[in-house]
């Protein structure tokens, strides 16, 4: 085509509406001539519309190519015409050049994209995922295998609590309240418990495929209108139908009312007499204290409540309304008579005002208002018995979870461990217990349990200084409340909810108050590396399935274990944490303990606690022995032995081991402290001599309904006589309290306990057939045969953890009022 040659386009717009349409309208006829001449013709129109008609263009090539209008798809042709037509000229072949540009750059990023897309998700297919742990280890090489027998040990379920609860109320000629508010002046049924079948009986089922022991539970009832306390034994159950009062029969004497414990409802008439009583000095409590006398001053009270046989007076101490209020004494003490069952004949014996002593309410007001009385200005101080984390919580330690499952399995009240099986149970008011200790099928322990956990103290100021805690009187059992994953017991632990009736009027659950747990003590149960002659390594991991529960009784907490390793042993201990007992601060205080807050006094006391050890050593006939250098008085290995031999012809037994005896800080114990007489005592077992303790003797130490020192009076000849042996221990420390036990006592270094160890009584250490034993030898390093831990990396499993829960604010009671 030659420069002077001419083309003449005319486009006809039926849209005057469209931007780029009104544009090109005004141009009927454009003639195509070469580019100078047409440049210096049109310079100013051109110049003048051309960023214009590019852009609109542009804009209506793209809403004619992807419109869905059918009014733009007409229209569609003509603007093709016209593109073609304007190929010749320079902003046409630009438009043009630019557009496929950009939809083959589109193009490329979809495809970038796509591919992109695809390779993560090819990659994520063909990635080996951590597999879930299992639950359970399947490989233990035998079948685990429950015994249902060991529910002749079972706790009381909830069906059987309101089936003996519904029986009791329904005796012809008693009228039996189950209100826990109820006064002291009715006849109120405080407890329900299983009541332990005889040994003899349970071994005839157990050993002998006997018939079962009945099943029966024990009802304690204040009769307030006779003022005693009764215990009635009720069965069969779960369908009661007899009952007979077997006071008598366990105690040999009548329980009087005076030794009960408090019970709810008459602790809600201490509250409002105190309330009543201090009104007169609201003044001075608020002056001096910052207490509100009328909101329910928090208190503490000594036990036991009086000096002698048949008392019920009590010292409360007053304390600030803080968290953690047993160590914000305030200074002020006073001592009431609660005897009588009727409320409105108590009385205020005594008032501790400042270190000194008043008659009455009113002599303190009358002295304090004519200023002759020392007084104590409120002064307010951060709470430093607040256990709210002084630095925002960073980070989670270290965690224990099960690579191959676990290797204990529970049905109902069994536990089956590797070589161990044993029932167990709670109760509410001695605490932990477990039955049928066994390992690899024979009987080691017949019965092992706590039994009580006692605290003495020394003050200048009279609440402390009559203080003897007997938290057996009080429930161990019932205060073990909800324990918390990941902090009471490992994260991965399994929990079990117990029921209790004790002064609740219905069964009360707590829920995961017991945990179970396969524990890896972070040291070699035993090793040994030799270089000499023959290079080798031998050792095995010290993993050990613990049982514990928690106690939070008043302001201690106790954190009980029972132990079992894999060499045999068994292993009872405590731990003490929580609050110490604390007194207002006073010059004359110092000798009995340290200072340890503003105005606070942190006082010296002793803790002992006692655990019952029915060890059976191949069966009932035992005999006690003990062993020691010539010239050590005491001996120190104590055994329970069988009068059959290993195959070195040595007796056959276990040895008690106890750790953090207390020693001699009570200068004469009275009758109802007889457990704390030394730190072991060995009787024959008796039915009659369940425990060391009741739970009357709290309430009358003096005079106690069992007096453990009556089991080690009867002379009877223990030493080389083949007998059926109980061993009552006694563990427990001396607390001089420090600045470092506030806010709360640690457990590092405050505890102790017994360990039952095998004392000739196999042929060689047990745990040298145990599967987790590795065997290294040079070249076999790498073998997976002998040395588990060389294959743990490629059976390494993602834990599968439960979600974090707590339940322990609310009370849960099972069954209707």
């Amino acid at each position: 085509m030659s420069s002077a040659s001419s083309i003449t386009l005319v486009h006809q717009f039926t849209d005057s509406d469209d931007e780029d349409d009104e544009t090109l309208s005004q141009i009927s006829v454009v003639q195509c001539q070469p580019d100078s001449e047409r440049l210096s013709k049109n310079k100013d129109h051109v110049e003048e519309n051309k960023a214009k008609r590019s852009s609109n263009r542009f804009s209506r090539f793209f809403r004619s190519i992807f419109s869905k209008n059918e009014k733009d798809n007409a229209r569609q042709p003509a603007f093709w015409k016209r593109l073609m037509c304007c190929t010749c000229l320079d902003n046409c072949r630009e438009m043009v050049s630019k557009t496929i540009s950009n939809v083959l750059k589109g193009i490329l990023v979809l495809v970038v994209v796509a591919s992109l897309i695809g390779n993560c998700v090819l990659i994520w297919l063909n990635t080996r995922r951590t597999p879930k742990c299992p639950a359970r280890q399947v490989n233990l090489g035998q079948p685990v295998v429950h015994d249902e027998r060991s529910a002749v040990f079972a706790d009381l379920s909830v069906e059987e609590f309101h089936q003996v609860r519904d029986y009791m109320t329904k005796i012809p000629g008693m009228s039996i309240s189950t209100d826990p508010l109820s006064p002291p002046s009715v006849d109120y049924l405080y407890m329900i418990d299983l009541s332990l079948p005889k040994k003899l009986d349970v071994l005839n089922h157990l050993d002998t495929n006997g018939p079962k022991p009945a099943r029966e539970a024990t009802a304690v009832v204040f009769h307030g209108m006779n003022n005693n306390i009764s215990e009635y034994v009720v069965g069969p159950l779960p369908n009661p139908t007899y009952h007979y009062d077997v006071t008598m029969e366990r105690y040999g004497r009548e329980i009087p009312l005076t030794a009960r414990p408090v019970n709810a409802g008459e602790h809600i008439l201490i509250i409002k007499f105190l309330q009543h009583v201090l009104k007169p000095i609201s003044t001075l409590l608020l002056d001096s204290f910052g207490i509100d006398s009328s909101a329910n001053p928090p208190y503490y009270q000594n036990m036991p409540s009086g000096v002698k046989s048949g008392d019920r007076q009590t010292w409360f101490s007053l304390c600030r309304n803080e968290e953690g209020f047993f160590i914000h004494p305030v200074g002020f003490e006073i001592l009431c008579n609660h005897r009588s069952t009727d409320n409105m004949s108590w009385l205020v014996i005594k008032v501790l005002y400042n270190g000194q002593y008043f008659d009455s309410i009113l002599d303190l007001k009358q002295q304090y208002d004519a200023g002759t009385v020392p007084k104590i200005i409120y002064k307010a101080v951060p709470n430093y018995a607040s256990l709210k984390p002084r630095n925002k919580p960073t980070g989670v330690g270290p965690q224990q979870f099960y690579t191959q499952g676990e290797r204990f399995s529970i049905k109902n009240n069994h536990i089956v461990y590797l070589d161990w099986s044993f029932a167990f149970g709670l109760s509410p008011l001695r605490g932990m217990r477990v039955f049928d200790v066994r390992f690899r099928g024979e009987r080691i322990i017949y019965e092992l349990s706590v039994q009580e956990a006692m605290s003495v103290y020394g003050s200048v100021t009279p609440n402390l200084m009559l203080t003897k805690y007997l938290d057996g009187s009080l429930g161990i059992g019932r205060c073990a409340y909800e324990l918390v994953r990941g902090v009471d017991c490992p994260y991965s632990a399994t929990f079990i909810d117990t029921f209790h009736l004790l002064d609740t009027g219905v069964p009360r659950r707590l829920r995961n108050s017991i945990c179970v747990f396969e524990h890896d003590m972070g040291r070699p149960l035993r090793r040994h590396f030799s270089e000499i002659v023959y290079n080798s390594y031998g050792g095995m991991a010290n993993s050990a399935l613990v049982f514990r529960t928690i106690t939070a009784i008043g302001n201690y907490d106790y954190m009980w274990d029972f132990i079992f390793y894999q060499s045999g042993s068994v292993e009872a201990k405590v731990h003490a944490t929580g609050y110490i007992a604390s007194s207002f601060a006073l010059k004359e205080n110092f000798p009995f303990g340290h200072q340890v807050a503003e105005n606070v006094t942190g006082n010296i006391h002793t803790h002992f606690i006692n655990f019952k050890v029915d060890v059976d050593v191949l069966g009932v006939e035992n005999v006690f022995q003990t062993k020691d250098m010539e010239f050590v008085n005491t001996p120190r290995y104590l055994h329970i032995s069988s009068n059959k031999t290993n195959r070195w012809g040595h007796q056959r037994s276990y040895r008690l081991q106890v750790f953090s005896y207390t020693g001699d800080h009570l200068p004469e114990p009275g009758r109802g402290e007889g457990h704390v007489l030394g730190q072991v005592a060995i009787t024959k077992q008796k039915d009659s001599e369940q425990s060391c303790g009741s739970l009357y003797n709290q309430h009358d130490i003096w005079n106690p309904a069992v007096d453990f020192s009556k089991y080690i009076e009867d002379n009877e000849s223990i030493e080389n006589q083949a007998s059926d042996l109980v061993a009552w221990v006694t563990t427990g420390f001396l607390h001089i309290p420090h600045a470092e036990d506030i806010p709360n006592t640690v457990t590092v270094g405050n505890g102790g306990g017994v360990l039952l160890r095998p004392h000739n009584y196999f042929d060689e250490d047990p745990s040298i057939h145990s599967a987790d034993s590795v065997y290294l030898a040079p070249g076999s390093e790498d073998s997976c045969d002998s040395n588990r831990m060389a294959c743990l990396a490629q059976e390494t499993c993602s834990p599968v953890l439960e979600p974090f829960t707590y339940h322990g604010f609310k009370v849960e009671a099972r069954g209707k009022n």
